[in-house]
């Protein structure tokens, strides 16, 4: 890769900039912070400071000869992913990328329970977040079948890493759904997706899709628990599934009501990544520097 575009330049993709202008490529990022785009700026990236919300406001984005990697997640509301449609409605008017990184979720799936879901099962979100990730995949692969473009998709499942373990719940005691009641989840680390996505533009082709997961699921309480074990504090409280309608957030609740095991195989086997943090425990205590001294402990 020589030119690189990342769309939605956060986490995950400040971590895939860094790597790719290591290895000699030129990088543009697309952040809607100034402040972010000084601070990228300072470390040797092209930046573009824009919204996507309002497509009159997008300036001219040129990404000839680019590898794209689009990471931007989709808006609050309904089912259509209008960043995405922007975003693809405004590259349509100039020169076209090489090849199309799309970052989607797992949600794509319905809560399956204890199923365990490939590239192949049926996509039927049950979540409105779920429903726009969907659409952002279909508006991608219309693009990349109108202007000869291969786009990659990536289903990925729940981030965790340096900076993004669950402290903020953890230490006010937000509760957590029953163990007994809690079904599979999935994760991935955050730097093993960081390889996993770069190894998805360089050996990806044209309808590849690909479920992003450790391979080892496990409850999302579950999670939750060894993450306070680490830092040194006190487990969550637990409540029933009709508990957790009345005191959990909306959002917490659409996870926990969601199950499923993500089969990683075709990952494994197609792109040749060898995860680092397979294990979870592993993962954990790779991430634990950056949170050891964000949140005083309880006396």
């Amino acid at each position: 890769m020589q030119k690189v575009f990342i769309a939605g330049c956060g986490y995950i993709g400040e971590r895939i900039a860094q790597a790719c202008l290591e290895s000699g490529a030129s990088v543009t990022c697309l952040v809607r912070s100034a402040e972010n785009g000084a601070r990228l700026e300072s470390a040797g990236f092209t930046t573009v400071i824009t919204t996507l919300d309002d497509p009159a406001v997008l300036p001219p984005l040129n990404l000839t000869d680019s590898v794209l990697f689009y990471l931007a997640p989709p808006p609050g509301g309904g089912i259509i992913d209008s960043r995405a449609r922007n975003f693809i409605t405004r590259i349509a008017k100039s020169g076209k990328p090489l090849k199309i990184v799309y970052m989607s979720a797992t949600s794509v799936y319905s809560g399956t329970g204890c199923d365990t879901v490939t590239e192949e099962s049926p996509t039927v979100p049950a979540s409105a977040m779920g429903k726009r990730r969907l659409d952002a995949e279909a508006a991608f692969r219309e693009y990349g079948d109108a202007n000869s473009v291969p786009v990659v998709i990536l289903r990925v499942s729940g981030i965790y890493g340096p900076g993004r373990l669950p402290l903020m719940q953890i230490s006010q005691g937000q509760p957590l759904l029953h163990e007994a009641e809690s079904g599979p989840s999935n994760r991935i680390h955050a730097d093993d997706l960081t390889s996993v996505t770069i190894a998805a533009a360089e050996k990806g082709v044209a309808g590849d899709i690909y479920n992003i997961s450790d391979g080892h699921p496990s409850s999302m309480t579950s999670y939750f628990n060894a993450c306070a074990d680490l830092l040194g504090y006190p487990r969550q409280p637990q409540v029933t599934m009709a508990e957790a309608h009345k005191v959990m957030s909306p959002l917490m609740l659409s996870y926990v009501s969601q199950s499923r095991i993500v089969d990683n195989k075709l990952m494994l086997e197609r792109l040749g990544v060898t995860l680092r943090y397979a294990d979870l425990s592993d993962g954990l205590a790779a991430s634990l520097p950056l949170h050891q001294d964000k949140v005083a402990r309880p006396s």
